[in-house]
């Protein structure tokens, strides 16, 4: 018998062991990929991912427009302009060393659906696709090279706790992305005005506006290239007031300015 326990002893290979392919990979990699599809169409029933103005869902993950729209979006071309529009609102009012603004702003546009997504309804991915552009345009533009620091214009405290951010700081954080050496310093803040502005003409409101801001550390800003940024410009009025504050309180180098976009 001795044959018999020499087989008995000899090794089971590999190949006579029974196969169960239910625990292998190939049964593991379809069944994830069929679970991570599911799942990814049950969140889009209830958090749809589509395009913030024409609601199209033929867009990457990552985008917040489709194709057509981002094609569609109205550039301005201002910044590389020296005496652009931007900089003539400005003109006799503060002085800045270069301005500019990177998008049109008009009624039902890609544009105010943007804005509108970003400050209204917590799309925070809005404000930084805003911001890249206007560093795209920055990196384009010799005019704006030499800027040490971006300070975003303030909200109220009542108005940053119901939003729950400052959109101005979502966008400085997405030019930020194209330009990592700018840095942001949010040393401005805005408090309430104990004054009423009813009944005053542009030059009181701003001399009024220009008395509710406040500054954390000026020291900070002192002989500093800055850019101040916000979403939109219209009348200029608020970036006024910011600017005549920061040049008496801060006395940068010089104080330049870029919004997302200035309605016409």
């Amino acid at each position: 018998m001795w044959w018999q326990w020499k087989q008995w002893k000899k090794p089971i290979s590999s190949s006579s062991m029974p196969k169960h392919t239910f625990i292998g990979p190939t049964f593991i990699r379809p069944f994830l990929n069929r679970l991570q599809a599911y799942s990814i169409g049950f969140l889009h029933l209830f958090y749809p991912h589509i395009c913030m103005h024409c609601g199209s869902e033929e867009l990457h993950a990552e985008n917040v427009l489709c194709e057509a729209c981002e094609k569609n979006l109205p550039y301005t071309h201002f910044l590389p302009i020296e005496k652009n529009t931007i900089e003539k609102i400005f003109w006799g009012r503060v002085p800045l060393h270069e301005a500019g603004a990177s998008l049109f702003f008009t009624k039902d546009s890609i544009v105010q659906s943007l804005v509108f997504a970003l400050k209204y309804k917590n799309q925070k991915k809005a404000g930084k696709l805003l911001g890249n552009i206007i560093g795209r345009d920055l990196l384009n533009s010799q005019r704006f090279k030499n800027i040490d620091c971006m300070i975003p214009i303030p909200l109220s405290k009542n108005k940053q706790r119901a939003r729950g951010y400052n959109q101005a700081l979502v966008i400085c954080e997405g030019i930020q992305e194209k330009l990592p050496h700018i840095q942001i310093l949010p040393l401005l803040l805005k408090h309430k005005n104990l004054i009423s502005q009813t009944n005053k003409d542009r030059i009181q409101r701003t001399q009024l506006g220009a008395q509710s801001y406040a500054i954390i550390d000026q020291a900070q800003l002192a002989e500093k290239n800055v850019l101040v940024v916000d979403d939109v410009i219209t009348t200029g009025a608020t970036i006024e007031s910011a600017c005549k504050f920061l040049l008496s309180e801060a006395r940068p180098h010089s104080l330049s300015v870029v919004a997302a976009a200035y309605t016409i």
